[in-house]
C-alpha cells in the first residue's frame, strides 16, 4: 500500500508542474500510465463469466434455428409481402344455398364474378347458363348462354324440364335449344332513355324467341304459323311461374319475343300479358302447288290408260216415230241500214284581191 501512496504522490506532483507549464510532455505520458495502474489491477479482481457449456448449441447454429422458426423461412425476396397482400384481399362468400341446389345434373351454369354497373346494373350470386340437362340425361343448349342470378337461372332449368320438354314431344320430335333474345344488359326498360332500369340490368329476366328441335324446326313463340296448341301451353306454364310475362299484344315492344322475369312486387303482383293470336286465313295461293316427290314422272303418267280420257260413242239418232218435230226457228230480220250522215255543202272560197261585182 505505501508503493502505490507514493506513486500517487509522485502523478500529483506531475500532473502540478504540467498544468504549471514546467514538465514536458514525455511527463505527462508517464503520468498518465502511472495513475492507469490501479485501474488494470482492479480489473483482474472483478470475476469473469464461467465458460460455455459443451453441450450448449453455438452462436451460428442458435441463429439458423431462430431462422427457421420464421414463417417466411425459406421463401424468395417478395414472397412475404406477396402473402400478406393476398391475405388482405376479400375473401369470396360462400356458395349460397341456389348454387348449392344448381347442380350439373340439373344445368351446366358455372359461377361468375359479380358484376357492379353505372346506376344500379350487376348483380350478385350469377351464373351463365350454357344448357340445362334433362331428366334422361340430354342437354337442352341456351343459345347463346345467359347470364342470370342464380334464382332466375334454377327457374328457368326447371320450367324446361318439368313443362317445355314434355310439350316438345307433341310435335314428334325432342328439345334441342332454347332460342334466347336478351339476358343480363346494363340499359333503362324497352332501352327507352331515362327508363327505370329492366330487370335485363338486374341480371333477373330473359327474352325467349322460340324453341328448336332435335329435327331442326324452329318453332317460334310469336309467329301465327306455328301450333295454336303449343303456344297456349307455353303462355300458360310460364305465367304459372314467372312474375312477369311479356308478348305480343302487351306493349309494342315484344312482338317477336317472350320476356320473363322475376321482379318484386307488392303482394306478389304478377303480370302476364300475352296474347295468342289465331292463325293466318288461308288463302289460295297464286301458283300451283309443287309436284309431290312419290309421284310418277310425267311421261310415265301419260302412257296409263287411267289417265287417258275416254272415248265417247257418237250418239244414236232417235227413230223417226219418237223423233220430236225440229220448230222451226224464226228468221233472222235484216239488219237496218246504218243512217246516212247528211253532207253539207261547201261554201265556195272568195278569192283574195277580188272585190264584189257591185262594188266593181
Amino acid at each position: 500500500m505505501g508503493d502505490i501512496s507514493a506513486v500517487a504522490a509522485r502523478g500529483k506532483l506531475f500532473c502540478r508542474n504540467l498544468f504549471r507549464g514546467k514538465a514536458p510532455a514525455l511527463a505527462m505520458l508517464i503520468a498518465v500510465l502511472t495513475l492507469g495502474a490501479p485501474g488494470a489491477e482492479a480489473r483482474e479482481r472483478i470475476p469473469l463469466p464461467k465458460p460455455r457449456p459443451a453441450a450448449a448449441p453455438q452462436p451460428d447454429e442458435r441463429a439458423a434455428a431462430t431462422e427457421a422458426d420464421k414463417p417466411d423461412a425459406g421463401r424468395p425476396e417478395g414472397e412475404p409481402q406477396r402473402a400478406e397482400a393476398e391475405s388482405a384481399k376479400p375473401q369470396p362468400a360462400p356458395p349460397s344455398a341456389c348454387r348449392l341446389a344448381l347442380t350439373e345434373q340439373i344445368a351446366i351454369a358455372p359461377s361468375i364474378p359479380d358484376i357492379t354497373g353505372p346506376g344500379g346494373c350487376g348483380g350478385t350470386d350469377l351464373v351463365k347458363l350454357e344448357a340445362i340437362v334433362l331428366p334422361d340425361g340430354t342437354r337442352v343448349a341456351m343459345t347463346p348462354a345467359a347470364i342470370l342470378r342464380c334464382p332466375m337461372a334454377a327457374e328457368l332449368a326447371d320450367w324446361v324440364r318439368s313443362d317445355v320438354a314434355p310439350i316438345a314431344t307433341s310435335l314428334e320430335s325432342r328439345l334441342a335449344a332454347l332460342d334466347n333474345f336478351d339476358s343480363y344488359e346494363c340499359r333503362g326498360r324497352n332501352r327507352v332513355r331515362g327508363a327505370k332500369l329492366s330487370e335485363h340490368g338486374k341480371a333477373n329476366a330473359i327474352d325467349i324467341r322460340g324453341l328448336k328441335l332435335a329435327s331442326g324446326r324452329m318453332v317460334s313463340l310469336t309467329d301465327r304459323a306455328s301450333p295454336r296448341a303449343v303456344r297456349e301451353s307455353v303462355r300458360q306454364s310460364v305465367c304459372d311461374r314467372f312474375a312477369t310475362v311479356l308478348g305480343p299484344g302487351s306493349d309494342g315492344y315484344h312482338e317477336d319475343h317472350i320476356h320473363l322475369d322475376l321482379a318484386q312486387r307488392r303482394r306478389d303482383y304478377r303480370m302476364c300479358q300475352w296474347d295468342v293470336l289465331e292463325p293466318m286465313p288461308q288463302i289460295a295461293p297464286l301458283l300451283p302447288a309443287e309436284r309431290p316427290a312419290e309421284a310418277p314422272p310425267r311421261d310415265v303418267a301419260a302412257d296409263r290408260p287411267q289417265d287417258r280420257e275416254p272415248t265417247r260413242e257418237p250418239a244414236r239418232a232417235a227413230p223417226p216415230e219418237q223423233a220430236e218435230p225440229e220448230t222451226a226457228e224464226p228468221a233472222a230480220q235484216p239488219e237496218a241500214p246504218p243512217p246516212v250522215a247528211k253532207k253539207t255543202k261547201a261554201k265556195p272560197k272568195k278569192p283574195r284581191g277580188e272585190r264584189p261585182p257591185e262594188l266593181r
